[in-house]
């Protein structure tokens, strides 16, 4: 299959894209390349994508001298005669789309950028996919939709109606238009819920990456609400392994044909436990500085994963203290992109 990844010089996006291109399909890579965080670590995942810094930043395509068939363009998906002119030249037959601006707390500083590209962006991927059909539309959501939910674990027929970030707005505005889309123009859809996200080459503004740099270092890190907090996190591999299966199969089929898929791992972890897990792996006593939870934060998150086993077959299978020792390796083989 013809296959665009969009945010594919991000975390996801960059481990997604390589692995639908080993298994063999013909996958275009976008991104914008954004200054969100270190650009130095998109260009790193490029380079390791086989695409050099400046093919990236030409703004034409590039061909991957490491994976054949994998090629990416810079562009932003919030330019609609961009995005028109890509799904005119290459007429896709599925569509990733894991392009967004990420962050809770930082969408509190800059909303405008979300508007941009998590809901324009994201109408001008409905609006291709309208006008150039695909088979199938799979694209980030997010575990916030669930804002304050105390009942555990999320499943996808909870109430998402009451988010507590502009961040998961606009996500649970997303998946309310990919349901339209799906209804007026017969697109088949798949939205899925990320859960907290760790491995190799994550985002440096996430927890895990934050403690991991500063437990190393010697450094205090920030502990909010005390370490009272649960996270659903998840490792990479089984992420991935879970979108290839969603992108794989047969699209949904019925009167809407769009469906919610939670993707996580189904075991939080206390907060405080993680850190320990990082201790553990590097071998060095964290320096924790408690503070009170932040705005726009939540409790807990924790993934229902049940529909998506049973749709799919969805096991996640890596264990935290391995998963970390994975993550720890690979940082300090690359502490200088920190």
């Amino acid at each position: 299959m013809k296959i665009l990844v969009t945010g594919s010089a991000g975390f996801i996006g960059f481990h997604t894209a390589i692995a639908l291109a080993k298994a063999g399909h013909e996958v275009v890579g976008l991104d914008n390349i954004n200054d969100y965080y270190d650009v130095r670590l998109k260009f790193a995942r490029g380079e390791e994508s086989g695409f050099s810094r400046e093919e990236m930043e030409s703004g034409r395509p590039a061909v991957s001298t490491k994976y054949p068939g994998y090629s990416f363009i810079k562009a932003d998906i919030s330019d609609m005669s961009g995005v028109t002119s890509l799904f005119d030249e290459h007429r896709f037959d599925v569509v990733c789309n894991l392009a967004a601006q990420a962050g809770v707390r930082y969408s509190i500083e800059n909303p405008y950028a979300y508007i941009k590209s998590n809901i324009d962006g994201f109408l001008n991927i409905l609006e291709a996919c309208r006008r150039f059909p695909v088979k199938h539309l799979v694209y980030a959501s997010s575990s916030s939709v669930y804002g304050l939910n105390e009942k555990v674990p999320f499943s996808e027929t909870d109430r998402t109606d009451s988010p507590v970030s502009l961040y998961a707005a606009t996500k649970k505005a997303d998946e309310l238009m990919a349901g339209v889309y799906s209804k007026l123009y017969s697109i088949p859809s798949t939205g899925l819920r990320f859960f907290t996200v760790y491995g190799p080459w994550g985002r440096p503004d996430m927890a895990p990456m934050l403690f991991l740099k500063s437990i190393s270092q010697g450094k205090p890190i920030k502990v909010f609400n005390n370490g009272e907090l649960y996270r659903d996190f998840t490792y990479i591999d089984d992420i991935v392994k879970g979108v290839i299966s969603v992108i794989e199969a047969a699209a949904p089929k019925g009167e809407v044909a769009h469906r919610i898929y939670n993707i996580g791992n189904s075991k939080p972890v206390l907060l405080t436990d993680f850190i320990e897990a990082v201790e553990k792996a590097s071998g060095k006593e964290a320096i924790k500085v408690m503070t009170e939870m932040q705005q726009g934060d939540v409790f807990q998150t924790y993934a229902d994963t049940t529909r998506l086993e049973e749709d799919f077959g969805y096991r996640p299978g890596t264990p935290l203290s391995e998963g970390i020792g994975h993550l720890y390796k690979w940082f300090v083989n690359h502490s200088d992109l920190f």
